[in-house]
C-alpha cells in the first residue's frame, strides 16, 4: 500500500484522560507549605478499540524505506519493532474511568486520620495493644534480606563519648520507631484489604510490617510482602524527577533553561509555551491547568498547541501533564530522538510516543535504577502483583495493567524493596547524583509534593492513588526522613469507610512518636 493511501485509514481515537482531586482539607501536625487544587473530573471512554487493518498497515509503514531511513538518521540507542508499534495506543482502553490523586491539596480532610489516630490511641492504651503487639510478632519474614532485623527494629544504644576529653553528641527529638509501627497498625489493620510498610535506615531495613491480603481468595489468595509490586501511581514523578534532574546535571543543562527547545519541532506551540522551565515543569507551576490529569502523546500535544495565560506561568497547578512532558524531553535531551524528526504522517504521533516511552523507560533503568542494584520495574503489568480493591472488600481486584501512555507522571509497577533503594541511593550517595544536587532536588520540591517540618528534621514526601470508577484503589506514601531512615507504604484499597488520607496518616504518625530529649 502506498504511503498516500494510508491517509485514508481512519486513526484511533478516544477521549481524553481526566482526573480528579481525591482529597480535601488536612490537619495541621506540621509546618508545611500547601496550596488549593482544582475540582473533579472523570475520565471518558474511547470511542472504539483499534482494528486490525490499521495495526497491518502501520507495520507496513513502519517497516518501509522512508521510515527506515528516518529511523537511521534520527533515533540512536532505541530499538523499534514495527509490529509492537503496530499494536501501540496512545489512548489504551484500560485507563477509562480510572482517576489519581492529585498531589497537594490543603482541602483533604483531616476527620477521617483524626479518627484512625484516636482509634490507634485508644487501642494502645487498653488490652488491645496485646493483641496488635502478637499481630506484629507473628508477622511473615519472608521477602526480608539478610540485613533486616525483624518486624520490629532493634532499641539503638545511647552514643557514648569517643574518648578522653570528648563529649557524646547532645540528645536530639527522633522517631521511636517501634511505637510508630504498632500505632500504624492499630490505625489500619481493621480498615483495608492489606498493606506493606518499611522503613530504611542508611540503605537496611530496620523495620517490617505486611498485613493481610495483596490479592484476596477470590482472585489468588496471595499475601503482601515488601517485595510485591504494584502500581506506585504518582510516585512515578519521584522516578521521573531524579532521571530528568540527573540528566540536566549531565548534559550541564541550567533547571532554569526553557523547554521549548526540546520540544518536538512539528508541535505547534501556543501563547507563553516559550516560558516554560524545567522547574516549573518539575514542581507543577508550569502554567499548564488543563482540569485533568491526562498525559497522552496526543493530549499533551494539543494542550502545547493551544498555549495559555501569561499570568498562569508560575501559578501552582497538580498536572500530570508536567511530568508526562518529561518522558518526551529526557529521549530528546539524551540523543534518543532529532526534535526535528518526522514520520509518514498518520504514523508520526504513534512512532515518537512509541520511541520516546522506550528511550524513558531505557533511561530511568540505566541511571535511576541501575546505580540503586534494581532491575525489574515495569510499566506494563507484573506477574502477581497486588491488586485493588473496595472498602469494604467486594468482589474481584483490579489489575490496572500497562499504564505506559501515562509514563512520566504515573505508570511505574515496583516493589517497596526497590523504591527504598532508589531513595537511599539517590539521597545518600553519589551513585545518581552529586549528594549536594540531590538535596538541592529536594529542597526545590522536584518530584515532591510537599515538605513537612519536624522537631526531628524535615519530611520530604511523594504520595500516589490510582482507582477505577468502582472505587478499587491502590496508594502509595513515599517519605524521606531525617537521620538517614525513608518510609515507604502500600495498601491496596481505601482506608476504611471515609478513605482517609494514607499520607496524612503516616505523617501525623510520626509526628506523634517523636521522642523529645
Amino acid at each position: 500500500m502506498k504511503i498516500s493511501q494510508m491517509w485514508k485509514v481512519a486513526l484511533l481515537v478516544g477521549a481524553a484522560l481526566c482526573a480528579m482531586p481525591a482529597v480535601s482539607a488536612q490537619t495541621r501536625a506540621g509546618a508545611e507549605e500547601e496550596e488549593p487544587k482544582r475540582a473533579t473530573v472523570k475520565r471518558a471512554a474511547p470511542v472504539r478499540a483499534v482494528r486490525a487493518d490499521n495495526q497491518q498497515n502501520r507495520a507496513a509503514a513502519m517497516r518501509s524505506a522512508e521510515t527506515q531511513a528516518t529511523l537511521a538518521a534520527n533515533v540512536r540507542g532505541v530499538t523499534i519493532d514495527a509490529d509492537a508499534i503496530a499494536r501501540h495506543q496512545i489512548r489504551p482502553a484500560n485507563v477509562v474511568g480510572a482517576v489519581s490523586d492529585e498531589g497537594q491539596d490543603a482541602r483533604e480532610a483531616a476527620g477521617p486520620v483524626r479518627a484512625l489516630v484516636n482509634k490507634s490511641n485508644r487501642t494502645l492504651r487498653s488490652s488491645g495493644a496485646a493483641a496488635v503487639r502478637a499481630d506484629i510478632a507473628k508477622m511473615s519474614p519472608q521477602d526480608r534480606p539478610s540485613a533486616v532485623l525483624g518486624s520490629r527494629i532493634a532499641r539503638v544504644a545511647p552514643i557514648k563519648p569517643g574518648g578522653i576529653g570528648e563529649l557524646a553528641a547532645p540528645p536530639k527529638p527522633r522517631l521511636d520507631v517501634n511505637a510508630f509501627g504498632e500505632a500504624f497498625h492499630a490505625a489500619i489493620k481493621d480498615n483495608v484489604a492489606g498493606y506493606a510498610l518499611r522503613i530504611g535506615k542508611n540503605g537496611q531495613t530496620i523495620y517490617t510490617l505486611q498485613w493481610n491480603w495483596a490479592q484476596t481468595p477470590n482472585d489468588a489468595s496471595i499475601g503482601w510482602n515488601p517485595g510485591r509490586r504494584m502500581h506506585i501511581a504518582s510516585v512515578s514523578k519521584l522516578m521521573t524527577a531524579i532521571a530528568m534532574a540527573d540528566l540536566l546535571q549531565e548534559k550541564n543543562i541550567s533547571y532554569d533553561a526553557k523547554i521549548i527547545n526540546y520540544l518536538p519541532t512539528y508541535w505547534q506551540k501556543g501563547s507563553n509555551i516559550d516560558d516554560i522551565t524545567f522547574r516549573q515543569l518539575l514542581t507543577h507551576r508550569s502554567g499548564f491547568s488543563t482540569g485533568t490529569s491526562s498525559s497522552d502523546f496526543q493530549f499533551m500535544k494539543s494542550r502545547v498547541a493551544s498555549g495559555f495565560s501569561s499570568n498562569m506561568n508560575g501559578d501552582y497547578d497538580y498536572e500530570n501533564m508536567n511530568f508526562g512532558l518529561c518522558r518526551i524531553l529526557i529521549a530528546v535531551i539524551n540523543g534518543n530522538i532529532n526534535k526535528s524528526t518526522m514520520f509518514p504522517a498518520f504514523i508520526n504521533d504513534l512512532a515518537w510516543d512509541a520511541i520516546t516511552i522506550n528511550a524513558y523507560t531505557q533511561y530511568v533503568n540505566q541511571k535511576v535504577f541501575a546505580p540503586a542494584g534494581v532491575s525489574g520495574p515495569s510499566l506494563e503489568k507484573p506477574n502477581s502483583p497486588a491488586r485493588a480493591y473496595p472498602w469494604p472488600v467486594a468482589g474481584n481486584g483490579w489489575n490496572s495493567g500497562n499504564l505506559q501512555s501515562m509514563a512520566g507522571g504515573a505508570a511505574w509497577h515496583m516493589s517497596i524493596n526497590e523504591v527504598l533503594a532508589v531513595m537511599h541511593t539517590f539521597r545518600r550517595t553519589s551513585k545518581i547524583m552529586p549528594m549536594s544536587k540531590t538535596q538541592e532536588a529536594l529542597d526545590a520540591r522536584f518530584g515532591i509534593d510537599r515538605i513537612t517540618t519536624t522537631s526531628a528534621g524535615k519530611l520530604y514526601g511523594k504520595n500516589g492513588l490510582w482507582r477505577d470508577g468502582n472505587q478499587r484503589t491502590e496508594q502509595s506514601d513515599a517519605v524521606f526522613l531525617p537521620d538517614g531512615m525513608d518510609v515507604v507504604v502500600y495498601t491496596n484499597s481505601p482506608i476504611g469507610a471515609n478513605a482517609a488520607s494514607l499520607r496524612n496518616l503516616v505523617r501525623d504518625l510520626y509526628i506523634a512518636n517523636i521522642v523529645e530529649p
